[in-house]
């Protein structure tokens, strides 16, 4: 090999270093100073207001009230890095019904069509290959066993699991919510979050080389419940 052969071949190689450098180099950047943190898990309120009117009578049916949100939380590999993703919308519907002191019925529905991160990029991933949202917009849990509200008639907070069907682009799994659940005002707070399997959703998660998502991942709300 002659002299100018190595001098390029070194060239090559000290370039090909320099480039993976500045990837991870510039993912680093991007995680850990340009792109925000990922919010903090969704959380009950730290001073709520006392229930108004002496009125501690749980029964009768809540409705989901403005103020809710509902999203997902999942890990990434970033160019080799650990990044953290986090989706929200406050699109939620929903009712629960408490009787004699349980919560007996439940329905959540979120509108997965409007749920956003911090990249338009991958949020159209989300809504296109991935969740399908034109053929399936919504996401809906359903309470499929009632849920102790011991304590809460005190005003709470008190935390509880409950336990529901999860349907996701049209398929149903069964999975527990770990919830916190506290009066405020004349309403009711709950904060809640579930881990979830992909796979149990038929959901792929991306792998693009650059980018690989974990195959398991958390969905969380915070829901203000008014009574009907």
């Amino acid at each position: 090999m002659s002299v100018l052969t190595r001098r390029r071949v070194v060239i090559g190689v000290g370039a090909l270093a320099a480039l993976v450098l500045a990837v991870i180099g510039g993912t680093y950047l991007y995680i850990n100073v340009i792109s925000d943190d990922a919010p903090a898990p969704l959380a009950l309120e730290t001073s709520p207001p006392p229930a108004s009117g002496g009125d501690t009578d749980l029964d009768g049916t809540w409705t989901v009230a403005g103020g809710s949100e509902a999203g997902y939380r999942v890990d990434e590999v970033l160019n080799g890095q650990d990044n953290t993703v986090v989706g929200r919308t406050s699109d939620v519907t929903g009712q629960v019904t408490v009787a004699d002191g349980e919560a007996t019925e439940g329905e959540i529905t979120v509108d997965m069509t409007t749920i956003t991160t911090d990249s338009g990029s991958r949020d159209g991933q989300f809504r296109g290959p991935i969740m399908q949202t034109d053929e399936f917009p919504t996401s809906t849990f359903t309470l499929t066993s009632p849920v102790p509200l011991d304590g809460l008639d005190d005003g709470g907070p008190i935390s509880v699991t409950a336990t529901g069907d999860l349907t996701v682009r049209d398929v149903t799994h069964s999975i527990e919510v770990d919830l916190d659940v506290q009066r405020s005002g004349d309403g009711v707070q709950v904060a809640g979050s579930g881990e979830i399997q992909f796979a149990d959703f038929d959901v792929d998660p991306p792998n693009l080389g650059f980018v690989r998502v974990e195959g398991h991942g958390t969905v969380e709300f915070l829901l203000t419940l008014a009574r009907s």
